[in-house]
């Protein structure tokens, strides 16, 4: 078939578009540039980017061809995640960019090229269920590195467009083959964070589009103990880069905290973001991993998608409610093509607003959804 192959320049597209190579497919390499802004900073590495892909081209053979997509990106994704984050929540665009960019955008652009198939390195697989005649989206055999909860979002048409040759093997085994061919970015260190922000302090970075608007940081007594920078600045969760020490329980707070069982209560727990109370201007905070305001037992998500194209039925399933957690058993109560309610066996710590929560049935991955509420304790002082 003609492949075409997101090559990102890292290491598991390098070797995802090896591998087809090797499998006798016609292969074409595309660089995606998303990201225009500050292209010239110490923090965007698209161009050394482009150099490792186009390197990568060459060791193995086949061409490569440079798309910008930065239109499409700003109005597609950048757009909603400052409208996410302005409205005190916490997006998650590279799932936005999955679905509109990567398997869209991108996909158009091969289907152009005469592409049967296109290909990425993410650490996850398709199989066709002949039974039902779908295709299923699955976790990535290497656990440490599945990708599937970034690509819950996509649709049958897309899957059955898609290549993950990586999804099979482990990020190890991937390393090994990359130095026994000889490709040169065998070592290069795995991206982290948000493609287009990179490696810079995103508090900077999102104070370039959000304006700051300080105001109390509370404790759950309700006193006044530091002042934020902004709303959108913080998640819940958040522990570093809230200005405030820890503060030692006595008195009141202390039995209050004894009494729910905390550890450590009364010595300098450390703090963390539990609210954001937008009406008021107000970030409430409270001291103990394990305190009952970052704890819930039930979230709603909507803006739903499901992967089969229709909603999983009612019942026991387990979801993730943010990337690299475990699968948390838990109960489907009511579900729809737009929305989800879901009821946990164990308390989830910091469900957060604006992230994703997918919902998995073993290995295979069904869909899922934004999280908009949870039962967790609100502030009432």
């Amino acid at each position: 078939m003609r492949v075409v192959v997101g090559l990102s320049g890292g290491v598991d597209s390098a070797v995802s578009a090896y591998l087809l190579k090797q499998a006798g497919h016609e292969v074409i390499g595309i660089f995606m540039k998303n990201w225009d802004d500050d292209d010239d900073s110490e923090y965007c590495s698209s161009n050394i980017d482009f150099v490792d892909a186009a390197a990568v081209a060459d060791v193995i053979g086949i061409e490569i061809e440079h798309v910008n997509f930065a239109v499409d990106y700003k109005d597609r994704v950048f757009a909603e995640f400052l409208r996410e984050y302005q409205a005190g929540r916490t997006p998650n665009p590279d799932i936005l960019c999955n679905a509109e960019i990567k398997f869209k955008a991108f996909l158009d652009h091969a289907m152009r090229l005469g592409a049967e198939k296109i290909a990425t390195g993410h650490y996850a697989r398709v199989r066709l269920n002949p039974a039902s005649g779908l295709h299923e989206l699955l976790k990535g055999l290497d656990p440490s590195k599945d990708q599937s909860y970034f690509l819950h979002r996509l649709n049958q048409a897309q899957l059955a467009k898609t290549l993950f040759p990586v999804g099979e093997l482990h990020k190890s085994e991937v390393r090994r083959i990359a130095d026994e061919i000889g490709l040169p970015n065998a070592r290069k260190k795995d991206s982290t964070g948000i493609c287009f922000i990179g490696e810079r302090p995103f508090r900077e970075f999102l104070n370039r589009y959000i304006a700051k608007a300080p105001g109390p940081i509370k404790s759950d007594s309700g006193r006044v103990i530091g002042e934020h920078v902004g709303l959108s600045f913080y998640t819940l969760g958040q522990r570093q880069g809230l200005g405030i020490g820890g503060v030692k329980a006595k008195g009141a707070q202390l039995k209050a905290l004894q009494a729910q069982g905390l550890r450590g209560a009364g010595a300098h727990e450390p703090w963390f973001v539990a609210r954001k109370d937008i009406a008021h201007n107000t970030l409430w905070v409270v001291q103990g991993h394990d305190h009952p305001w970052l704890l819930s037992t039930q979230l709603h998500a909507q803006d739903c998608s499901w992967v089969s194209g229709s909603a999983p039925a009612l019942g026991p399933r387990a979801a993730k409610t943010r990337y690299r957690q475990q699968d948390a058993p838990c109960e489907v109560r009511e579900v729809d093509a737009s929305q989800c309610l879901l009821r946990f066996e164990q308390a989830q710590w910091a469900v957060t607003p604006g992230q994703s929560a997918v919902l998995y049935d073993g290995e295979v991955c069904l869909g899922g959804g934004v999280i908009d509420t949870c039962n967790a304790p609100v502030p009432q002082v």
